[in-house]
């Protein structure tokens, strides 16, 4: 970690995925000095994504990431990586932004990206679902081969399995899918694919076994590591200044004017790579005009 400098920046940008990462480089190119804040490595969160469709220039959410984290070091000497650490809170004032850490350092900047993105939605967050155990982990992060004609519990029908499914067509998995009738259409993609056993549930209850395994009704009992939530997202919100929507997220109109979020933060409705990408550099190009005119 590099420490945060005494005096301001130009941008302090929190998070580093796609619009993180793109909003530093854009920053470097215009002159700005700025701050990145990652609690992991730049581009980490692209890794979760083995297979992509939609994302010019790559297949592979690795072989981005691996570009996308090239390009951050390349503008080191502007941006100051504060990597291995959270962003605790963001706070606003009319002269600029302080971002907390949770080292108990403070980050202070003529402006602030938020670029903190989504995380996984828990089973207690889903009307349709009570659980007496513990968390799942996401799909994102199961290891296919580990799955490999083991019976899995897939909470949800959510878009990253079909990533899963697509990324790997030659492995023989045998996913179990329980999901609420209103989220059928997300099933659409992968509804034809065999290993992928789609099941409509209103309701759905998971309990601890005796044994240590995990009951879900009458669809059977799964050993813990082969449970896992594909239940969609919800906003990574931060504490301080930052004014969410009803929905959670932090629509740009809502905010103080230095603050300024990017990517997946803003809307659930473009939760995409590019999308994010292109806001992250939109985001920086506001703050080098903003302070071009003294701002």
């Amino acid at each position: 970690m590099t420490r945060p400098s005494s005096t301001p920046y130009d941008l302090v940008i929190i998070g580093g995925g796609p619009a993180g990462c793109a909003a530093a480089v854009m920053a470097a190119s215009v002159g700005l000095r700025s701050a990145l804040v990652e609690r992991r490595e730049p581009g980490a969160t692209l890794r979760r994504v083995p297979a992509v469709t939609n994302v010019l220039g790559f297949t592979t959410g690795t072989a981005f990431a691996d570009a996308v984290a090239a390009d951050v070091r390349r503008v080191a000497d502007s941006c100051d990586l504060l990597l291995g650490t959270l962003a605790t809170e963001l706070r606003a004032d009319d002269e600029g932004v302080t971002v907390r850490l949770a080292t108990g350092a403070a980050v202070r900047g003529r402006y602030a990206i938020a670029a903190t993105g989504v995380r996984a939605a828990l089973p207690h967050e889903a009307g349709w679902l009570t659980s007496t155990v513990d968390a799942p982990p996401p799909i994102w992060e199961a290891d296919p081969a580990c799955l490999t004609g083991r019976r899995t519990l897939v909470l949800g029908a959510d878009r990253p399995l079909g990533t899963l499914l697509r990324a790997h067509p030659g492995t023989p998995l045998d996913l179990v899918v329980p999901h609420p009738p209103a989220d059928a259409y997300k099933a659409d993609e992968v509804r034809s694919d065999p290993r992928a056993t789609l099941l409509e549930l209103d309701t759905l209850s998971l309990r601890p076994t005796p044994e240590g395994h995990i009951a879900a009704g009458r669809l059977g009992t799964f050993t813990p590591n082969a449970v896992f939530v594909n239940l969609g997202v919800r906003p990574a919100t931060l504490p301080g200044d930052l004014t969410p929507a009803l929905d959670g997220y932090c629509p740009p109109d809502r905010q103080h004017p230095r603050i300024l979020p990017a990517g997946d933060l803003r809307s659930p409705r473009a939760q995409r790579i590019m999308t994010a990408t292109g806001s992250g550099a939109e985001a920086a190009l506001h703050a080098y005009y903003a302070l071009r005119l003294g701002r």
